[in-house]
């Protein structure tokens, strides 16, 4: 058996430092645009400013307080929230307002699943430890002018700056401690861009590397996933009973002279069929466990042996958009029923799943999760939807993967890595294609 590690538990970490002004924050968002990677994420050092005390935010207001120096940073804050990015945890980033001097209570960015993350700051290659968490690092190196004209663009009109404190700022704390503290952290990179975003060449460079950086980690995860296969556990695959009636229920959708309306019907009625099977394997048990009784409207007390209750709460997670075909009769089921959402999709040139949407209640040790997919053929998508699921706290025995067919490698695969999940499925076929949420959407 070997374990299933996904892109976020190693995202790609790029470090980019340069004076205040240099244009980091461009070549970050032109790195971002061109490499094209779902969850890029962008990490601010500038929302690691130290909350200052009373007396020390009457010196920012009168542009007395150093924001330029090393302690000005919460570094132990950036390194716990990059390890638990590399993780692959879900982090918390403060948000900082430069006009309070301080973090916002009420605001955060929530990061999970992270696949490139980019460390931008004047500091971002200052600190060892920093420095050991990232892949690659990057110094835009501007000349000092031209960085302090930009400053006195950016600081007046975006951050209500005066004219004579953002001068005063800058003679005082910003170009000591460029010189002092910045420009000797260009040893530390990997590769300096002289003239930042205007130099063309160098950045097209960059990009081709980190790309072809990229493309090797992604294959090797798509070569992970290949790598796994297992027999699969039977005992844990649970095929829906097949009776007169459901034979006409699949002969139906399979017809393709069947009309829309028609499809939807008979389609709906399938889905209940599973749900309603795969509820059998949640956990239940009798009035004698639990001490209960009920009273009936005609005022019949059933009794301990014969009373049984539900002890497990139900939670349907949808893969987008194959999964969503099991909502309406997941909601005329279980009304009352939470629904979150995971989009999973192939990277066209790569075949890499890829996790660009997570939308998921809280969950706790009491709650079943019925995973919805209608068809499932390679499983990759499947295992990379379990492990976020697991990433969020449920146990691999909370899962219960619902599908109209699946196939055996795709089984196979799912075990390899989650042994204790459960699958109730249509059918164990080969499938060359996927056909139902296509017919059922309207979308051939």
């Amino acid at each position: 058996m070997s374990a299933y590690i996904p892109p976020w538990s190693s995202p790609y970490i790029i470090g980019i430092a340069g004076l205040s002004g240099s244009g980091k924050t461009t070549v970050a968002q032109e790195i971002t645009n061109s490499i094209n990677q779902p969850w890029t994420i962008l990490l601010s050092l500038d929302n690691f400013y130290k909350d200052l005390t009373p007396e020390q935010s009457k010196l920012a207001y009168s542009n007395e307080f150093d924001f330029d120096k090393p302690d000005a940073y919460d570094f132990d804050a950036i390194i716990e929230c990059v390890r638990n990015i590399k993780a692959g945890k879900k982090v918390d980033i403060p948000v900082y307002s430069f006009k309070t001097h301080s973090r916002q209570p009420n605001q955060k960015i929530t990061i999970y699943g992270a696949n490139v993350v980019i460390i931008e700051g004047i500091m971002s290659l200052f600190h060892p430890e920093l420095l050991k968490l990232m892949d690659f690092k990057v110094f835009v190196d501007t000349d000092i002018d031209i960085c302090y004209s930009r400053r006195l663009l950016r600081d007046i009109i975006h951050r209500d700056r005066s004219i004579e404190g953002v001068i005063q700022q800058w003679n005082k704390f910003v170009k000591p401690n460029s010189i002092a503290y910045v420009l000797p952290t260009r040893s530390n990179a990997d590769i300096v861009i002289p003239r930042g975003s205007d130099n063309k060449i160098a950045l097209s460079m960059l990009i081709a590397h980190l790309k072809r950086k990229l493309k090797e980690k992604s294959d090797i995860h798509i070569a992970h996933l290949n790598s796994l296969h297992a027999g699969p556990d039977m005992s844990r695959v649970h095929i829906l009973p097949v009776h007169n009636q459901l034979k006409v229920l699949y002969t139906t959708i399979l017809d393709r002279t069947t009309s829309s309306d028609d499809f939807i019907f008979n389609f709906n009625r399938i889905a209940s069929l599973l749900i309603t099977f795969a509820l059998d394997f949640i956990p239940y048990e009798s009035g004698v466990t639990l001490g209960r009784t009920i009273t009936t409207p005609t005022n019949h007390s059933i009794s301990f042996s014969d009373a049984y209750f539900q002890t497990s709460n139900v939670i349907g997670v949808s893969m987008i958009r194959s999964g969503d075909v099991f909502q309406r009769a997941l909601r005329q089921t279980i009304p009352s029923v939470q629904i979150g959402k995971l989009l999973i999709q192939a990277d066209s040139r790569t075949g890499e799943p890829q996790l660009h949407t997570e939308k998921l209640p809280e969950f706790t040790v009491k709650d079943t999760i019925l995973l919805f997919e209608a068809e499932i053929i390679s499983g990759t998508a499947g295992v990379m939807a379990i492990k976020v699921l697991l990433d969020h706290g449920v146990k691999e025995d909370q899962i219960i993967i619902v599908s109209y067919r699946v196939t055996e490698v795709a089984l196979r695969r799912i075990f390899a890595a989650f042994p204790k999940v459960t699958v109730v499925t249509g059918g164990v076929e080969d499938i060359d294609a996927r056909i139902i949420d296509d017919r059922y959407f309207g979308t051939v």
